[in-house]
Parts: structure tokens; C-alpha cells; sequence
């Protein structure tokens, strides 16, 4: 499957999804796509394109093996004690417990947005959290919504949260309506639609590392956009922002940034 015809099927896949193929590494994410052609008994991208068009199933099946869902909650303990002892306090302290603002992006299955929720328990009245979190896979935000959860995901989850928000169902962990309630789950794409303004935290870890650097750049920017004065992004372990002063950020910490 040459180059040219890989340059078309983004094309093909931009028109059909406004998934942009251009801001993922490329040789990574054709190499996963090849899989999924040869998987299904394509002859190539146009076959494959056709059945995209035509299969619901395996449009929906295509999208979602685009979005790289690797999730857990409470991922990097040590971070999330920063932001409990660290970064909460600072945040109900400048902007107050009723309004805070936060944004988890690009949230996959929905175990960030839930910890968030968890996190700030600590702090504030259930009632008064409110989490708007969003990805570009409706397939994933619908896993989310459901909120059903292996043992593996909810590993690293405090004991005692797990004891008080989470419902064993078999071997499988089911996270309670009261945490559910506080997340409001919606599509966005991170490098298409507009972003949201004057967030107090935004949460988006893990996931840049497959863009490229231009792209990367280009969201970190939109991100500080976004953010209140004082407020603070959460980036992943995996990452860092190369350029972030020039943005105009200022280092918390190697994973927090804040707008001064």
C-alpha cells in the first residue's frame, strides 16, 4: 500500500470524519491502519474506504481504533498527591469551592474526569464539582457514560474512594451515579473545533505524545488560551512543553504549568 495512495485515504478519512491523519505520526499510525485493512480482508485503501462508507459497525470499529485508549484512574499516584496537596488548595483559594472551571480533555473512557471528581471530594461538596470533559470518539464517551471499570484501571484508586464510589458487578467495578452526576461528557477534536475559555484547570495527559510537534505546539497555545489567569494545566508523564515560555506559561512542577 504505496505513500500516494495512504496521502488520498487521509483525504478519504478527513472528509468522512474530520479527523485530521496529518497531525498524527505518520509512519505509527499507517502502520496501525494497514493492520486494520489487512484485518478485514481489504485490497488496499480504497477497498477499505468503501467499507467505511458502507459498515457502520466498522466505521465505528475504525474511529475508535484511532483514539489510543490506554486509561486508568489515579494514573501517576504521585502527581495526583500534587494536585491533592498542592494545586486544589491553590485553586479554592483564588477562584473559591462553587465555580471552578475544569476541563478533562481528550478523557477517553472517562477515568481522569472521574478521578478529578474524586480529587476535589476531598475538598469540596460533591455538589459543588463540575467537570466538563471531552473527546473526538463518541464510541469511548459512551464506554464513559457507562462507567463499568476492570480491575486493573481502578488500581491505583485511593482505598477508601473506591470503598465509597465504586459497586462491585463480578470481577468488574461500577462507579456510583453521585460521581457520575458531576461530569458532563461531550465530542470535541482537539485540533478542529473551537475550545472552551476562562478554565481554572485543564487536565489532557498522555495523548499529544502521538501528535507531532507542530500539532502539539498549536494545542498547548490553544490551551493557555483557554485557561483563567492563575489557572493551571496537567499534562502526562509522558510529556513536557518544550516551548512554554514562550507561550507564557510558568512551571509548577515537570507536569503542572500555570498562566500568571
Amino acid at each position: 500500500m504505496s505513500v500516494f495512495d495512504y496521502e488520498w485515504f487521509k483525504k478519504a478519512v478527513f472528509d468522512m470524519t474530520k479527523i485530521d491523519l496529518n497531525a498524527y505520526k505518520e509512519k505509527q499510525m499507517k502502520r496501525r491502519i494497514d493492520t486494520l485493512i489487512t484485518k478485514n480482508n481489504c485490497n488496499g485503501y480504497d477497498a477499505y474506504t468503501t467499507l467505511l462508507k458502507t459498515d457502520k459497525e466498522k466505521f465505528d470499529e475504525f474511529v475508535n481504533y484511532l483514539t489510543i485508549n490506554v486509561s486508568e484512574f489515579y494514573r501517576n499516584p504521585e502527581q495526583w498527591e500534587y494536585m491533592d496537596k498542592t494545586v486544589i488548595p491553590e485553586l479554592i483559594s483564588k477562584f473559591g469551592k462553587t465555580n471552578l472551571k475544569i476541563w478533562s480533555a481528550a478523557c477517553s473512557t472517562g477515568d481522569e474526569p472521574y478521578s478529578l471528581v474524586m480529587a476535589f471530594s476531598r475538598h469540596i461538596p460533591l455538589n459543588n464539582i463540575k467537570i466538563y470533559a471531552t473527546d473526538i470518539d463518541k464510541q469511548v464517551i459512551a464506554k464513559a457514560k457507562v462507567g463499568l471499570y476492570n480491575e486493573k484501571s481502578v488500581a491505583g484508586v485511593p482505598d477508601d474512594l473506591k470503598k465509597k464510589y465504586f459497586t462491585k458487578v463480578g470481577p468488574s467495578y461500577q462507579i456510583k451515579d453521585e460521581i457520575k452526576s458531576r461530569v458532563e461528557f461531550k465530542e470535541h477534536n482537539l485540533l478542529k473545533d473551537p475550545y472552551p475559555k476562562n478554565y481554572h484547570l485543564i487536565v489532557c495527559r498522555n495523548v499529544l505524545i502521538y501528535f507531532t510537534e507542530e500539532a502539539k505546539a498549536e494545542i498547548f497555545q490553544k490551551f493557555y488560551d483557554s485557561l483563567a489567569k492563575d489557572g493551571c494545566l496537567f499534562i502526562g508523564s509522558t510529556e513536557q512543553i518544550i516551548t512554554y515560555r514562550e507561550i507564557g506559561y510558568a512551571r509548577k512542577n515537570s507536569f503542572f504549568y500555570g498562566k500568571p
